[in-house]
Protein backbone atom coordinates (compact mmCIF):
# COMPACT_ATOMS: atom_id res chain seq x y z
CA UNK A 1 0.00 0.00 0.00
CA UNK A 2 1.15 3.65 -1.00
CA UNK A 3 1.80 6.04 1.52
CA UNK A 4 -0.26 9.23 0.37
CA UNK A 5 2.45 11.80 2.40
CA UNK A 6 4.82 10.43 0.65
CA UNK A 7 3.38 10.61 -2.66
CA UNK A 8 2.31 13.69 -2.11
CA UNK A 9 5.92 15.29 -1.35
CA UNK A 10 7.38 13.44 -3.84
CA UNK A 11 4.75 14.85 -6.63
CA UNK A 12 6.03 18.29 -5.01
CA UNK A 13 9.53 18.16 -5.24
CA UNK A 14 8.63 17.10 -9.27
CA UNK A 15 6.78 20.60 -9.61
CA UNK A 16 9.11 22.18 -7.81
CA UNK A 17 12.46 21.26 -9.98
CA UNK A 18 9.57 21.81 -13.17
CA UNK A 19 9.75 25.70 -11.84
CA UNK A 20 13.27 25.44 -11.43
CA UNK A 21 14.12 23.81 -14.39
CA UNK A 22 12.25 26.57 -16.61
CA UNK A 23 13.32 29.78 -14.99
CA UNK A 24 17.41 28.28 -14.97
CA UNK A 25 17.04 27.68 -18.69
CA UNK A 26 15.68 31.37 -19.36
CA UNK A 27 18.93 32.35 -17.08
CA UNK A 28 21.48 31.11 -18.28
CA UNK A 29 20.34 32.38 -22.10
CA UNK A 30 22.95 35.84 -21.91
CA UNK A 31 26.02 32.92 -21.07
CA UNK A 32 25.01 30.17 -23.90
CA UNK A 33 24.84 33.20 -26.49
CA UNK A 34 28.42 34.72 -25.05
CA UNK A 35 29.29 30.62 -25.54
CA UNK A 36 28.09 29.70 -28.62
CA UNK A 37 27.96 33.11 -30.36
CA UNK A 38 24.85 33.52 -31.26
CA UNK A 39 22.72 36.57 -32.49
CA UNK A 40 19.22 37.29 -30.77
CA UNK A 41 17.48 35.55 -33.73
CA UNK A 42 19.33 32.56 -33.30
CA UNK A 43 18.86 32.51 -29.35
CA UNK A 44 15.15 32.86 -29.52
CA UNK A 45 15.16 30.13 -32.37
CA UNK A 46 17.12 27.67 -29.93
CA UNK A 47 14.70 28.11 -27.36
CA UNK A 48 11.72 28.31 -29.34
CA UNK A 49 12.18 24.57 -29.61
CA UNK A 50 11.45 23.96 -25.93
CA UNK A 51 7.62 24.53 -26.08
CA UNK A 52 7.60 21.79 -28.34
CA UNK A 53 9.17 19.18 -26.46
CA UNK A 54 6.92 20.17 -23.27
CA UNK A 55 3.96 19.86 -25.81
CA UNK A 56 5.05 16.23 -26.26
CA UNK A 57 6.03 15.53 -22.83
CA UNK A 58 2.47 16.70 -22.07
CA UNK A 59 0.72 14.64 -24.84
CA UNK A 60 2.60 11.09 -24.22
CA UNK A 61 2.52 11.31 -20.03
CA UNK A 62 -1.55 10.10 -19.62
CA UNK A 63 -2.17 7.19 -21.78
CA UNK A 64 1.77 6.35 -20.26
CA UNK A 65 0.60 6.16 -17.05
CA UNK A 66 -2.73 5.07 -17.28
CA UNK A 67 -1.12 1.89 -19.16
CA UNK A 68 2.05 1.53 -16.96
CA UNK A 69 1.30 3.49 -13.57
CA UNK A 70 3.53 6.70 -12.56
CA UNK A 71 6.96 4.99 -11.20
CA UNK A 72 8.61 4.72 -14.45
CA UNK A 73 7.10 7.75 -16.61
CA UNK A 74 8.64 9.93 -13.31
CA UNK A 75 11.84 7.92 -13.28
CA UNK A 76 12.38 8.64 -17.11
CA UNK A 77 10.99 12.18 -16.70
CA UNK A 78 13.82 13.35 -14.61
CA UNK A 79 16.37 10.56 -16.30
CA UNK A 80 15.03 13.01 -19.53
CA UNK A 81 15.71 16.59 -17.10
CA UNK A 82 18.99 15.09 -15.81
CA UNK A 83 20.47 14.71 -19.91
CA UNK A 84 19.19 18.30 -20.67
CA UNK A 85 21.11 20.15 -17.74
CA UNK A 86 24.01 18.18 -18.83
CA UNK A 87 23.90 18.89 -22.56
CA UNK A 88 23.14 22.67 -21.77
CA UNK A 89 25.90 22.88 -19.55
CA UNK A 90 28.75 20.90 -21.60
CA UNK A 91 26.95 20.94 -25.06
CA UNK A 92 29.78 21.00 -27.64
CA UNK A 93 28.04 22.45 -30.56
CA UNK A 94 24.19 23.98 -31.10
CA UNK A 95 23.17 20.85 -32.67
CA UNK A 96 23.72 19.01 -29.45
CA UNK A 97 22.20 21.85 -27.59
CA UNK A 98 19.44 22.01 -29.77
CA UNK A 99 18.50 18.17 -28.65
CA UNK A 100 18.98 18.61 -24.91
CA UNK A 101 16.61 21.50 -24.90
CA UNK A 102 14.11 19.07 -26.86
CA UNK A 103 15.03 16.30 -24.57
CA UNK A 104 14.69 18.92 -21.45
CA UNK A 105 11.01 19.90 -22.64
CA UNK A 106 9.96 16.24 -23.01
CA UNK A 107 11.14 15.57 -19.58
CA UNK A 108 9.69 18.58 -18.03
CA UNK A 109 6.20 18.32 -19.86
CA UNK A 110 6.07 14.50 -18.71
CA UNK A 111 6.51 15.01 -14.82
CA UNK A 112 4.24 18.70 -15.02
CA UNK A 113 1.69 16.59 -16.18
CA UNK A 114 2.11 13.43 -14.37
CA UNK A 115 2.51 15.21 -11.01
CA UNK A 116 -0.85 16.76 -11.37
CA UNK A 117 -2.48 13.78 -12.19
CA UNK A 118 -0.94 11.85 -9.40
CA UNK A 119 -1.86 14.23 -6.95
CA UNK A 120 -5.61 13.72 -8.19
CA UNK A 121 -5.60 10.17 -8.11
CA UNK A 122 -4.34 10.12 -4.39
CA UNK A 123 -6.78 13.21 -3.06
CA UNK A 124 -10.74 12.81 -2.21
CA UNK A 125 -13.22 13.93 -4.68
CA UNK A 126 -14.10 16.98 -2.70
CA UNK A 127 -10.14 17.97 -1.82
CA UNK A 128 -8.32 18.20 -5.38
CA UNK A 129 -8.60 21.64 -6.15
CA UNK A 130 -7.18 22.36 -2.85
CA UNK A 131 -4.68 19.77 -3.13
CA UNK A 132 -3.54 20.57 -6.75
CA UNK A 133 -3.47 24.03 -5.56
CA UNK A 134 -0.69 23.29 -2.88
CA UNK A 135 0.82 21.32 -5.76
CA UNK A 136 1.06 24.63 -7.61
CA UNK A 137 3.09 26.67 -4.94
CA UNK A 138 5.79 24.50 -5.22
CA UNK A 139 6.11 25.56 -9.04
CA UNK A 140 5.94 29.18 -7.92
CA UNK A 141 8.61 28.53 -5.11
CA UNK A 142 11.02 27.39 -7.59
CA UNK A 143 10.41 30.03 -9.94
CA UNK A 144 10.42 32.41 -7.56
CA UNK A 145 13.91 30.80 -5.42
CA UNK A 146 16.02 29.96 -8.31
CA UNK A 147 16.78 33.15 -9.54
CA UNK A 148 18.43 34.83 -6.48
CA UNK A 149 19.78 31.54 -6.00
CA UNK A 150 21.29 31.86 -9.15
CA UNK A 151 22.58 35.46 -8.99
CA UNK A 152 24.33 34.42 -5.55
CA UNK A 153 25.87 31.05 -6.99
CA UNK A 154 26.76 33.07 -10.33
CA UNK A 155 29.26 35.55 -8.24
CA UNK A 156 31.37 32.39 -7.41
CA UNK A 157 30.46 29.51 -9.74
CA UNK A 158 30.08 29.37 -13.83
CA UNK A 159 26.64 28.74 -15.23
CA UNK A 160 28.14 25.29 -16.45
CA UNK A 161 28.79 23.92 -12.69
CA UNK A 162 25.60 25.26 -11.66
CA UNK A 163 23.02 23.87 -14.44
CA UNK A 164 25.15 20.44 -13.84
CA UNK A 165 24.46 20.55 -10.15
CA UNK A 166 20.76 20.90 -10.64
CA UNK A 167 20.72 18.05 -13.25
CA UNK A 168 22.38 15.29 -10.61
CA UNK A 169 20.18 17.04 -7.63
CA UNK A 170 16.83 15.71 -10.11
CA UNK A 171 19.03 12.32 -10.67
CA UNK A 172 18.45 12.37 -6.98
CA UNK A 173 15.53 12.68 -7.30
CA UNK A 174 14.63 9.95 -10.07
CA UNK A 175 16.70 6.98 -7.02
CA UNK A 176 13.72 8.29 -4.67
CA UNK A 177 10.98 7.65 -6.97
CA UNK A 178 12.25 4.24 -7.73
CA UNK A 179 11.79 3.46 -3.91
CA UNK A 180 8.19 5.14 -3.93
CA UNK A 181 5.23 2.80 -3.63
CA UNK A 182 2.55 4.64 -6.48
CA UNK A 183 -0.93 4.08 -7.03
CA UNK A 184 -1.37 0.64 -8.94
CA UNK A 185 -1.46 1.55 -13.09
CA UNK A 186 -5.71 2.03 -13.95
CA UNK A 187 -5.69 0.50 -16.98
CA UNK A 188 -3.24 -2.30 -16.54
CA UNK A 189 -4.48 -4.31 -19.45
CA UNK A 190 -4.71 -1.28 -22.10
CA UNK A 191 -6.90 1.51 -23.02
CA UNK A 192 -9.69 0.68 -25.76
CA UNK A 193 -9.84 3.14 -28.57
CA UNK A 194 -13.58 3.46 -28.12
CA UNK A 195 -12.80 4.48 -24.45
CA UNK A 196 -10.08 7.18 -25.87
CA UNK A 197 -12.42 8.83 -28.64
CA UNK A 198 -15.36 9.21 -25.45
CA UNK A 199 -13.26 11.24 -24.24
CA UNK A 200 -11.95 13.63 -26.72
CA UNK A 201 -15.70 14.08 -27.84
CA UNK A 202 -16.96 14.73 -24.10
CA UNK A 203 -18.37 18.35 -24.28
CA UNK A 204 -17.69 19.14 -20.86
CA UNK A 205 -14.20 17.84 -20.91
CA UNK A 206 -13.37 19.87 -24.18
CA UNK A 207 -14.93 23.29 -22.45
CA UNK A 208 -12.60 22.38 -19.15
CA UNK A 209 -9.61 22.24 -22.33
CA UNK A 210 -10.76 25.54 -23.84
CA UNK A 211 -10.98 27.08 -20.61
CA UNK A 212 -7.66 25.97 -19.95
CA UNK A 213 -6.50 27.35 -23.35
CA UNK A 214 -7.46 30.90 -22.25
CA UNK A 215 -5.85 30.82 -19.07
CA UNK A 216 -2.24 29.09 -20.20
CA UNK A 217 -1.81 31.65 -22.96
CA UNK A 218 -3.57 34.64 -20.40
CA UNK A 219 -0.65 33.50 -18.05
CA UNK A 220 1.80 33.69 -21.34
CA UNK A 221 0.87 36.73 -22.18
CA UNK A 222 1.40 38.72 -19.07
CA UNK A 223 4.66 36.69 -18.36
CA UNK A 224 5.90 37.30 -21.53
CA UNK A 225 4.82 40.78 -22.43
CA UNK A 226 3.88 42.91 -19.46
CA UNK A 227 7.48 44.26 -19.26
CA UNK A 228 7.55 45.53 -22.53
CA UNK A 229 4.36 47.13 -21.31
CA UNK A 230 5.44 48.24 -18.29
CA UNK A 231 8.34 49.81 -20.31
CA UNK A 232 7.37 51.55 -22.83
CA UNK A 233 3.97 52.15 -21.89
CA UNK A 234 4.47 53.71 -18.63
CA UNK A 235 8.51 53.93 -18.60
CA UNK A 236 9.16 51.90 -15.85
CA UNK A 237 13.27 50.70 -15.93
CA UNK A 238 13.65 47.21 -16.83
CA UNK A 239 14.71 46.17 -13.68
CA UNK A 240 11.47 47.47 -11.95
CA UNK A 241 9.91 46.27 -14.75
CA UNK A 242 10.72 42.62 -13.81
CA UNK A 243 10.33 43.09 -10.02
CA UNK A 244 6.49 43.74 -10.44
CA UNK A 245 6.92 40.31 -12.90
CA UNK A 246 7.64 38.58 -9.90
CA UNK A 247 5.19 40.09 -7.71
CA UNK A 248 2.61 38.47 -10.41
CA UNK A 249 4.27 34.96 -9.61
CA UNK A 250 3.99 35.41 -5.91
CA UNK A 251 0.56 36.47 -5.83
CA UNK A 252 -0.35 33.38 -7.87
CA UNK A 253 1.62 31.37 -5.13
CA UNK A 254 0.07 32.48 -2.27
CA UNK A 255 -2.90 32.67 -3.48
CA UNK A 256 -2.74 28.93 -4.23
CA UNK A 257 -1.34 28.48 -0.82
CA UNK A 258 -4.97 30.12 0.52
CA UNK A 259 -6.91 27.90 -1.45
CA UNK A 260 -4.98 24.89 -0.47
CA UNK A 261 -5.38 25.71 3.14
CA UNK A 262 -7.65 28.23 4.91
CA UNK A 263 -10.40 28.46 1.18
CA UNK A 264 -10.56 24.65 1.20
CA UNK A 265 -14.18 24.85 1.76
CA UNK A 266 -15.49 27.66 1.05
CA UNK A 267 -17.57 27.30 -2.27
CA UNK A 268 -16.37 26.70 -5.61
CA UNK A 269 -18.83 29.56 -6.99
CA UNK A 270 -16.99 32.02 -4.74
CA UNK A 271 -13.87 31.18 -5.21
CA UNK A 272 -14.49 32.05 -9.35
CA UNK A 273 -16.59 35.22 -8.28
CA UNK A 274 -13.58 36.39 -5.77
CA UNK A 275 -10.69 35.39 -8.55
CA UNK A 276 -12.35 36.81 -11.56
CA UNK A 277 -13.24 39.88 -9.76
CA UNK A 278 -9.52 40.31 -8.80
CA UNK A 279 -8.36 39.58 -12.59
CA UNK A 280 -10.45 42.44 -14.35
CA UNK A 281 -9.66 44.89 -10.91
CA UNK A 282 -5.33 44.20 -11.76
CA UNK A 283 -6.81 44.68 -15.62
CA UNK A 284 -8.30 47.89 -15.11
CA UNK A 285 -5.38 49.03 -12.79
CA UNK A 286 -2.78 48.50 -15.34
CA UNK A 287 -4.60 50.05 -18.31
CA UNK A 288 -4.80 53.14 -16.39
CA UNK A 289 -1.56 52.45 -14.53
CA UNK A 290 0.69 55.57 -14.01
CA UNK A 291 3.36 54.67 -11.40
CA UNK A 292 5.41 51.76 -10.52
CA UNK A 293 2.94 51.22 -7.25
CA UNK A 294 -0.35 51.35 -9.15
CA UNK A 295 1.53 48.28 -11.67
CA UNK A 296 2.94 46.62 -8.56
CA UNK A 297 -0.76 46.12 -7.00
CA UNK A 298 -2.32 45.57 -10.79
CA UNK A 299 0.21 42.33 -11.42
CA UNK A 300 -0.34 41.06 -7.89
CA UNK A 301 -4.03 41.26 -8.48
CA UNK A 302 -4.05 39.78 -11.45
CA UNK A 303 -1.89 36.69 -10.43
CA UNK A 304 -4.09 35.58 -7.53
CA UNK A 305 -7.23 35.89 -9.46
CA UNK A 306 -5.50 33.58 -12.11
CA UNK A 307 -4.66 31.30 -9.27
CA UNK A 308 -7.81 29.13 -9.36
CA UNK A 309 -7.98 28.60 -12.98
CA UNK A 310 -5.24 24.95 -13.32
CA UNK A 311 -5.88 23.74 -9.52
CA UNK A 312 -9.60 23.25 -9.67
CA UNK A 313 -10.56 22.71 -13.52
CA UNK A 314 -7.96 19.72 -13.64
CA UNK A 315 -9.66 18.78 -9.93
CA UNK A 316 -12.81 18.98 -11.96
CA UNK A 317 -11.28 16.40 -14.94
CA UNK A 318 -9.88 14.53 -12.01
CA UNK A 319 -13.18 13.70 -10.40
CA UNK A 320 -14.89 13.28 -13.52
CA UNK A 321 -12.13 11.15 -15.05
CA UNK A 322 -10.82 8.45 -12.31
CA UNK A 323 -10.64 6.10 -13.95
CA UNK A 324 -8.54 7.50 -16.73
CA UNK A 325 -7.03 10.66 -15.13
CA UNK A 326 -3.49 10.51 -17.38
CA UNK A 327 -5.08 10.58 -20.70
CA UNK A 328 -7.98 13.26 -19.97
CA UNK A 329 -4.88 15.42 -18.39
CA UNK A 330 -2.93 15.24 -21.03
CA UNK A 331 -5.85 15.95 -23.42
CA UNK A 332 -6.57 19.31 -21.69
CA UNK A 333 -2.79 20.40 -21.05
CA UNK A 334 -2.01 19.71 -24.70
CA UNK A 335 -4.98 22.02 -25.60
CA UNK A 336 -3.92 24.58 -22.77
CA UNK A 337 0.18 24.57 -24.21
CA UNK A 338 -1.38 25.39 -27.89
CA UNK A 339 -3.26 28.43 -26.33
CA UNK A 340 0.00 29.50 -24.95
CA UNK A 341 1.60 29.25 -27.93
CA UNK A 342 -0.96 30.36 -30.12
CA UNK A 343 -2.33 33.26 -28.38
CA UNK A 344 1.26 34.25 -27.29
CA UNK A 345 2.00 34.74 -31.19
CA UNK A 346 -1.10 36.60 -31.77
CA UNK A 347 0.00 39.16 -29.14
CA UNK A 348 3.19 40.11 -30.64
CA UNK A 349 1.37 40.08 -33.89
CA UNK A 350 -1.03 42.50 -32.16
CA UNK A 351 1.71 44.55 -30.18
CA UNK A 352 3.48 45.14 -33.71
CA UNK A 353 0.74 46.27 -35.47
CA UNK A 354 -1.28 48.51 -33.04
CA UNK A 355 1.40 48.65 -30.52
CA UNK A 356 1.68 47.22 -26.90
CA UNK A 357 -1.08 49.28 -25.23
CA UNK A 358 -3.52 46.21 -26.55
CA UNK A 359 -1.81 44.07 -23.78
CA UNK A 360 -5.18 45.11 -21.60
CA UNK A 361 -6.92 44.19 -24.50
CA UNK A 362 -6.00 40.94 -25.44
CA UNK A 363 -6.13 39.85 -21.60
CA UNK A 364 -10.02 41.16 -21.17
CA UNK A 365 -11.32 39.70 -23.90
CA UNK A 366 -10.26 36.56 -22.57
CA UNK A 367 -11.30 37.46 -19.02
CA UNK A 368 -14.54 37.46 -21.02
CA UNK A 369 -14.83 34.32 -22.69
CA UNK A 370 -12.80 32.68 -19.43
CA UNK A 371 -16.28 33.89 -17.67
CA UNK A 372 -18.20 32.41 -19.94
CA UNK A 373 -16.66 28.83 -20.02
CA UNK A 374 -16.51 28.73 -16.80
CA UNK A 375 -20.28 29.68 -15.95
CA UNK A 376 -20.97 26.96 -18.56
CA UNK A 377 -19.08 24.47 -17.36
CA UNK A 378 -20.70 25.00 -13.60
CA UNK A 379 -23.79 24.69 -14.66
CA UNK A 380 -23.04 21.57 -16.68
CA UNK A 381 -21.71 20.05 -13.38
CA UNK A 382 -24.94 21.18 -11.23
CA UNK A 383 -26.81 19.55 -13.63
CA UNK A 384 -24.96 15.80 -13.95
CA UNK A 385 -24.84 15.80 -10.46
CA UNK A 386 -28.05 15.99 -9.91
CA UNK A 387 -28.56 13.05 -12.12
Amino acid sequence: MYNKKIIFAGACLGMLFFGIGLITLGSVIPSLKMKYALDDISAGTLFSILPFGILIGSLVFGPFCDRYGYKILLFLSCIFLFAGFQGIANAPSTTVLKCCIWVFGLGAGAINGATNALVSDISDKARKGASLSLLGVFFGLGALGMPSVLGILQRTYSYETIVSAVGFVILALSIFYLFMRFPAPKQATGVSISKNFYIIRDPLLLLIAFFLFCQSSFEAIINNWSTTYLHYRIGIAVDKSLFALSLFVAGMTVMRLLLGSVLKDVPVTRIWAGCFSMILAGLLLLSFASSFSVSVVALLLTGAGLAAGFPIMLGFVGSRYEKLSGTAFSLVLVIALTGNMIINYVMGAVAQAYGIRHLVTVAIIEWMVMVVLCAIILNKLKTKNKK
